[in-house]
């Protein structure tokens, strides 16, 4: 085995793959990208759904395969980074399958428990509101059975909304927390998301995301193209049927800008305390940032 992907690895590096990235400064080049082709902006979110109409049944399942279960420590690590409590509003983007929402939930359920909250507090649980916010329906379908199966089929706090990032249907100022897990790369315009989720965003609110991102250690991320380029196409084949989405999944990741870059676009959109937490190396990264001030007074 580790002779076929040190092989494999010496192929990738043939074919110079690294010519192929999106550099940094090109975002109008990322904006009309899908995967490593170029397609007009007005037909990448087409296929983009197309795409996540096929995987959707097989979401969660491909997950734990190609990260051999990773996303789910990963996950926690978000929820943990944004610290919920009982009567927020948060607003959870290209989330359908629920993974993210259900975690915030079960912690805010903790802490109730934890700290014996008493009658009044039972209010606050009572006004939490969760927004899972998909674009794509087939993903809200996923969630919306996931939650039946856990028991939240009923849960007044998990609010199920079609919608799209780079356009929201909430209100100014509405929402304490913004979660975008493993979506963000898959948008039109990065710089439109981000906006959006300063706009919704309360005084004092946190943005977010995590995100497949870029591995800088040379040999671990000639194992990392290795494994992304040959594993998960054929692992998604071999499951799905559908090589081609999971082989967009894969160039998808090379296309998104690296770490530094995609914290100044969210320093650029008015948020402060920027900061970013490479995981595994910079296989994922979780992106963080506060808004302080409406946009008009900075």
């Amino acid at each position: 085995m580790a002779t076929l992907v040190r092989s494999v690895a010496r192929s990738l590096r043939r074919k110079n793959l690294s010519s192929m990235y999106c550099p940094a400064s090109t975002l109008h080049s990322h904006a009309t990208s899908f995967g490593f082709k170029e397609v007009p902006e007005e037909e990448k979110s087409k296929m983009v759904g197309n795409v996540f109409t096929s995987v959707a049944s097989n979401y969660d399942l491909m997950n734990d395969l190609m990260s051999c279960g990773l996303h789910r420590l990963w996950k926690d690590r978000l929820v943990s980074k944004l610290n919920p409590f009982p009567g927020m509003k948060h607003l959870d983007v290209a989330g359908g399958t629920g993974d993210v929402a259900f975690r915030i939930l079960e912690n805010i359920k903790n802490v109730k428990r934890r700290a014996m909250q008493d009658a009044l507090d039972d209010d606050l649980i009572e006004d939490t509101r969760i927004y899972v916010c998909d674009i794509n329906a087939n993903m809200l379908g996923v969630g919306k059975k996931r939650a039946e199966e856990r028991g939240f089929g009923r849960e007044k706090s998990l609010v199920w909304v079609e919608g799209d990032a780079e356009a929201l249907s909430f209100e100014d100022n509405s929402m304490d927390g913004y979660t975008i897990a493993f979506g963000i790369r898959n948008v039109t315009h990065i710089e439109k998301v981000i906006a959006e989720a300063y706009r919704v965003l309360k005084r004092g609110g946190r943005f977010l995301c995590l995100e497949l991102s870029h591995v800088e250690i040379p040999v671990y991320k000639d194992l990392y193209d290795a494994y992304s380029f040959s594993v998960i196409p054929a692992v998604g084949e071999l499951v799905t049927g559908d090589r081609e989405s999971y082989q967009y999944l894969v160039e998808s990741i090379r296309r998104f800008p690296r770490q530094e870059v995609f914290a100044k676009m969210i320093a650029e959109a008015g948020f402060q305390k920027v900061e970013y937490e490479n995981l595994v190396g910079g296989v994922v990264a979780i992106h963080s940032g506060f808004k302080f001030e409406s946009r008009s007074q900075i």
